[in-house]
């Protein structure tokens, strides 16, 4: 399988990191979106959307959207609870993860590291929607180590990307305790942990 994904973002990110932890081969080919290589005419036949990150799997069929991908890596896998329930639970968390987490913490983000916009002069709303987003994670993490029970799922994987960067674009876990734990305890099961600085 080829990806076709820019380091710089949690969507892609997210795709690697299930792959790399379920032992599935592939081709990382990296994609900058900062200088249009999302919009070539060869990228663009592949996904017309023009986004990163894409999969082209084995038989040359392309498939886009970060979840979508990393559904279908991981399909079969102990990373998509059995239980219809939990199962169920895990897309409602990634379904969110789309709509109201990474519209507003992944752009704040985005505007602040990347276009170097400082955090006092972003959107009123787009704070107020990325803090509304990471209070309801904290709500959502405080009975259970993770977003569905006991165990790692895509769910993690998906909200992690971006909650772990959320501190570059203004945003303080530390107002989030359990947040904060966990984060920890997902990128230690997904060995991306960064090193502390000495």
């Amino acid at each position: 399988m080829k990806i076709y994904g820019d380091s710089k973002s949690g969507n892609c990110l997210k795709v690697k990191w299930t792959a790399d932890l379920l032992g599935r081969p592939t081709t990382w080919i990296e994609t900058d979106i900062m200088v249009g290589e999302s919009r070539t005419p060869e990228f663009l036949a592949l996904n017309p959307a023009g986004q990163v990150p894409l999969a082209v799997l084995e038989d040359g069929r392309p498939l886009a959207q970060s979840n979508a991908i990393i559904l279908h890596i991981a399909e079969g896998s102990a990373l998509i609870p059995a239980d219809a329930y939990d199962r169920a639970k895990m897309l409602e968390w990634m379904f969110w993860e789309q709509y109201s987490h990474e519209p507003y913490v992944a752009v704040a983000r985005f505007q602040v590291k990347y276009l170097g916009k400082p955090v006092a002069d972003l959107e009123p709303r787009l704070v107020e929607r990325g803090k509304a987003a990471l209070q309801r994670l904290e709500d959502g993490l405080a009975a259970s180590p993770f977003l569905v029970g006991e165990r790692l799922s895509l769910a993690d994987i998906a909200l992690v990307a971006y909650t772990r960067k959320a501190h570059e674009g203004g945003f303080d876990l530390a107002h989030y305790p359990h947040v904060e734990a966990w984060v920890a305890r997902v990128e230690q099961a997904l060995g991306i942990a960064e090193p502390v600085a000495a």
